[in-house]
């Protein structure tokens, strides 16, 4: 842990420590020497890294200082450390223990494995002392490690302990709340640490920890009452990668996959693919959630335990880039070979930046953010926070985080790069003051436009909601500023969103349209407030009306006839179902879901409307929001199904249930193993 950052690690340590320190074990006098020799071995090396590193909130790029630990491996100065130390450093300083301070510049990062190298900046031909690495693969357990670094910002130090195990990973009650994440990547996929109980402390992190010999196995990261380091064989490989490009390059699959389900008798190796990415490697190779994959690359396949994944996943990362590699899954009890080809993985998270203009704070869509987003490319640009009354935030309607823009005055923006440019164009314009930008922006699946008037700050909130008799699409409010930009006294409404399927569809009402009347009616509506003017109207007449909407489209203006159809039925409308044996409950999906979600018209399922905390279905990991497609094999259609399953389960008591669900873009297998109380 550095100083300052992971407070939720450190919060961990005082739930499970309480405030009481760890109590140092006294060092036998056999050990004195070893341990001498081996600390003046590597001291020399040690650095306390102080940083004033960066993070993004409310619409700005905000600075903060920090501190942890590093520990120079080449003569030029190379440093490794952790990524959350350095990885987001505006400013790095390391410190030696005979108090010799120089700056430092960012080599590399790789968030995925929480490494970073930094480089001292020094005059040419100075050498620095330097520290070795072991071969971490041979720590055993009972091991005397020494960890060293700089806890709570202080000087250099030295704590004792034994490797206390050799395969350590997060525990459930963490990973259900995502696991140990670094900038989206979760460590944990790659990383199984070296537990030991040598106390570090915040600013700690980064620091070697090292065997009695005076060689590094480990670089410290985190304390949840055990201490764990990443092992050195990995931080050693990463590290050099680092130095010689700057990045780490990675294959790629896009499979999501799990240990072997622990009642599936039938199944004695292999790994299952809980879900397949779309438009991955794996799906244009032609694997299928549920299949175990026995094979890859020739090589046998075994995870039965979680601890098992790591291993599993540097496997596939390891993979050639580019190359097609022969795999062979089980599937309905038959032995198929695909073949594969692997890409380059592409980061979670991509860099941020401030847009001071637009108090918005921003990035590029990673793939799997898109992906996430259901987007169908990775055009745009990501709103990653606010400024509370700045330009963005007082826009009506007002752009909000994850928001995505598309346009700045009619032109496509695609990247941040190109929201720069604009920017700068607009500026020209006027050299103080603000300037009114029509703006572009998608939220989820509607698509919006709003006035941003650059550099100035106002607040205001809108909303809307439909009942009873129902025009099938989803709109905005023409404000005065939007109607100066579209040409005009324009009043009334803009959609937003077309349903798929439905009567405005059929009648042929497009995104971007503007309603002007309904039935020769004029419509009034000219601010966010006057959002229930146009569904107000709709509701006062009787399903299955035929109504003339008074259209513009672009220059032309256009008479549109359709159909008022039923409100679809809310979701305090649909059939529920609540399993006391296991806690949770579930609803039928409703059309809403269907286009919030992008699924398709016959998508069947239940949804999980709720987890209660404690319960057999929240120790198995079962989420809110989880769409459940199956029951132990059996597809659930539909509540009515869902709930005959349930009870039929609660009359055999069976070891354990099997949930096949769709959560966002995964699908997964949830095992729920309770404990039956006795007739």
């Amino acid at each position: 842990m550095r100083y300052r950052a992971m407070y939720w690690v450190c919060g961990l340590v005082l739930i499970l420590t309480g405030s009481k320190a760890l109590a140092q074990p006294t060092v036998p006098e056999t050990l004195r020497d070893d341990v001498e020799r081996a600390v003046g071995l590597v001291k020399p090396a040690l650095v306390r890294i102080h940083v004033v590193d960066t993070f993004y909130r409310e619409g700005r790029e905000m600075k903060s200082e920090a501190s942890g630990s590093g520990v120079v491996i080449t003569p030029e100065g190379h440093v490794v450390t952790n990524h959350h130390v350095a990885g987001h450093a505006k400013q790095l300083k390391c410190t030696f223990a005979d108090k010799s301070e120089y700056n430092a510049d960012l080599i590399g990062s790789d968030p995925l494995t929480d490494i970073a190298v930094i480089k001292i900046q020094a005059p040419a031909g100075q050498v620095f002392p330097v520290a070795s690495f072991g071969d971490s693969s041979a720590v055993r357990t009972g091991d005397n490690v020494l960890a060293m670094g700089s806890p709570l910002a202080l000087s250099q130090s030295v704590t004792l302990g034994i490797v206390s195990n050799t395969e350590m990973i997060m525990p459930e009650w963490i990973q259900r709340y995502g696991g140990m994440r670094q900038d989206g990547e979760n460590v944990g996929a790659l990383v199984r640490w070296l537990g030991h109980d040598a106390a570090i402390y915040g600013g700690n992190s980064g620091g070697p920890l090292v065997d009695i010999k005076g060689a590094i196995i480990g670089i410290n990261e985190i304390a949840l009452g055990l201490s764990g380091a990443i092992p050195g064989n990995l931080a050693r490989e990463v590290a050099g990668e680092l130095m010689a490009s700057g990045k780490v390059r990675r294959a790629w699959l896009g499979i999501e996959v799990q240990p072997r389900l622990k009642h599936d008798a039938g199944q004695s190796k292999g790994v299952l693919v809980g879900g397949v990415l779309p438009d991955s490697p794996a799906q244009q190779a032609g694997l299928q959630s549920g299949d175990v994959l026995l094979s890859l690359a020739g090589e046998p396949v075994d995870v039965q335990f979680e601890e098992q994944l790591p291993d599993f996943n540097r496997r596939t990362s390891t993979l050639p880039i580019g190359q097609p590699v022969e795999l062979t899954v089980i599937r309905g009890g038959a032995e198929t070979k695909l073949t594969v080809t692997p890409i380059e993985r592409a980061p979670h998270e991509l860099k941020e930046y401030e847009l001071k203009e637009w108090g918005l704070t921003v990035r590029d869509l990673s793939y799997i953010i898109a992906k996430e987003m259901k987007r169908p490319n990775t055009d745009g640009v990501l709103v990653t926070s606010v400024r509370p009354g700045g330009p963005a935030g007082a826009s009506k309607p007002a752009i909000s985080p994850d928001d995505v823009l598309v346009s700045v005055d009619g032109k496509p923006i695609k990247s941040v790069a190109d929201i720069k440019a604009a920017t700068l164009e607009i500026k020209t314009k006027v050299a103080d003051g603000t300037v009114p930008v029509l703006t572009g922006f998608e939220r989820k699946t509607g698509q919006f436009v709003t006035v941003v008037k650059v550099g100035v700050t106002d607040l205001t909130d809108p909303g809307l909601e439909v009942k009873k008799a129902w025009l099938p699409v989803e709109t905005q409010v023409i404000t005065r500023d939007i109607a100066e930009h579209l040409g005009g006294d324009i009043k009334g409404f803009r959609v937003t969103r077309v349903f798929a399927g439905s009567s405005a569809e059929k009648a042929g009402l497009k995104v971007g349209d503007l309603i002007l009347a309904v039935d020769s009616e004029p419509l009034t509506a000219s601010a966010p407030e006057h959002y229930e003017e146009l569904p107000a109207l709709i509701r006062q007449y009787p399903v299955g009306t035929k109504v003339e909407l008074s259209v513009r489209r672009e220059a032309e203006n256009l008479k549109v006839p359709v159909e008022l159809v039923r409100a679809p039925e809310l979701e305090r409308e649909m059939k529920k179902y609540r399993d006391d044996n296991f806690e949770f409950t579930v609803r039928d999906i409703t059309f809403f879901d269907k286009a919030t979600e992008q699924w398709k018209d016959d998508q069947l399922g239940v949804l999980v409307d709720q987890v209660n905390p404690g319960g057999w279905a929240s120790l198995g990991m079962l989420n809110a929001a989880d769409l459940i497609l199956e029951v132990n094999g059996q597809a659930v259609h539909n509540v009515e199904v869902m709930e005959g399953v349930m009870k039929d389960i609660g009359v055999k008591h069976p070891v354990a249930i099997t949930l096949k669900v769709r959560r966002g873009i995964h699908t997964l297998y949830i095992e729920l193993e309770p404990q039956w109380e006795k007739d």
